[in-house]
């Protein structure tokens, strides 16, 4: 059975966003499709490409999507942590990122959630790294990129997730709550590897999920080998301020 969100606002969906207007439009009905009554917030980072005003003109007949525009674009890490404390401030008891490239499937959004309402996690990852899971479509610069930064962190952190970057990920409320949301450093590719890892200081009990991460199909990926090298010393980084 399909879970469904209740009318206290259980479950948000964030979505950053920067130029993702063709995607938006057909991705806000497959997550509506996937968990009927679930609340989407698109953060969007003043898309050029008008996103703001597609997702406006889905505002308008279904109340349970939302906006929060910002006036430049700050980059993935900020604008999730601008999501968070959006769902912080309302009755939110269990929040997910998501991506607006297509390459996250709303169809696992159901297990992520009865995983989290079960209570056999604090925080679900879909986890390209795991058996189950895989990637399609990318090329070998990008899978090594991908299993080469999950190596590094991980032989540096130690934390035994084997997929430490993926953005897919769902978290029950008190988790986001507890840890210190505005001492997270970093930014881009390393920001999902530290806020994993604050999770896994904290106690709290992290549970991979297998998913099938499709390259995206629209728009241009943003990440890149600067991205890349950046997460180097950040881990680094990460290590040494909780030594």
């Amino acid at each position: 059975m399909v879970p469904e969100a209740n009318s206290k606002n259980r479950a948000l969906v964030c979505i950053p966003t920067y130029n993702e207007a063709e995607n938006i439009k057909c991705l806000i009905p497959a997550i509506k499709k996937a968990i009927p009554g679930v609340h989407i917030l698109v953060i969007d980072d003043n898309s050029p490409d008008g996103t703001a005003a597609a997702v406006k003109a889905l505002a308008r007949v279904e109340s349970t999507v939302h906006l929060l525009q910002r006036a430049k674009k700050l980059g993935l890490g900020s604008a999730y942590l601008a999501g968070f404390a959006w769902a912080l401030d309302r009755e939110y008891d269990y929040i997910f990122e998501f991506d607006a490239d297509l390459s996250h499937n709303p169809e696992y959004l159901p297990q992520f959630l009865s995983a989290l309402e079960r209570d056999e996690a604090d925080v679900v990852i879909g986890s390209r790294l795991i058996p189950g899971g895989g990637v399609k479509n990318w090329g070998i610069h990008r899978r090594v990129l991908s299993r080469g930064g999950n190596l590094y962190a991980n032989i540096i952190l130690g934390t035994g997730i084997r997929d430490l970057t993926g953005g897919f990920n769902g978290y029950k409320r008190r988790v986001l709550e507890s840890i210190d949301l505005e001492g997270i450093q970093s930014s881009g590719y390393c920001f999902q590897i530290e806020l994993k890892y604050k999770c896994l200081k904290h106690g709290f009990l992290v549970h991979e999920i297998p998913i099938i991460f499709p390259d995206r199909t629209v728009g241009r990926s943003k990440m890149n080998l600067k991205i890349f090298a950046e997460a180097i010393w950040q881990v680094i980084a990460l290590k040494l301020r909780f030594m």
